[in-house]
């Protein structure tokens, strides 16, 4: 297990402000973690899978956390979590829906699926701030992580039409 500051954060995002505006508050949270950007569904699970352009694992390494946007193109964040959740190499990734979407449908959606946390993204950019100062605290400090392989799979197969 990594030490906390160097947990890897893989961030599954479409929006190019969004991704700014993360990265810019976890910068002023005091985050320096190594950060990785995906900007669908598609490309997240092949991060994941160290498949195409993401085979090197020195150059992208697996994540201990996946920052995941549920509207995004090609493969939308509630099939992400459906295909982590099958793949039990995966099950030890912690998964953190940071969304725009308070829909309640969604967030009932996502835990059923095997999210571990939904955060609904904030207007105000010092709420953002804050957001990620929690999140770090919380995620990187005091959260205890299961071996790979042994973490909780969810049966998502009966969930995904939903």
């Amino acid at each position: 297990m990594n030490l906390p500051q160097e947990t890897v954060i893989l961030l599954a995002e479409d929006l190019p402000n969004d991704v700014l505006l993360i990265r810019r508050a976890l910068h002023n949270a005091n985050v320096s973690n190594p950060f990785f950007v995906v900007s669908n569904g598609q490309e997240c699970l092949d991060y994941l899978n160290g498949v195409a352009k993401y085979s090197n694992r020195d150059e992208f390494p697996f994540p201990d956390i996946l920052l995941l946007d549920l509207k995004m193109p090609k493969t939308d964040g509630f099939e992400v979590i459906i295909e982590i959740r099958k793949n039990k190499t995966f099950s030890a990734l912690r998964i953190i829906v940071l969304t725009s979407s308070e829909n309640i449908k969604d967030v009932n959606k996502a835990y059923q699926l095997g999210a571990n946390s939904f955060l609904v993204k904030p207007l105000e950019f010092e709420n953002f701030k804050a957001m990620m100062q929690t999140l770090s605290s919380f995620w990187l400090y005091t959260s205890a992580l299961p071996a790979p392989g042994m973490g909780v799979t969810h049966p998502s197969s009966d969930i995904a039409g939903n």
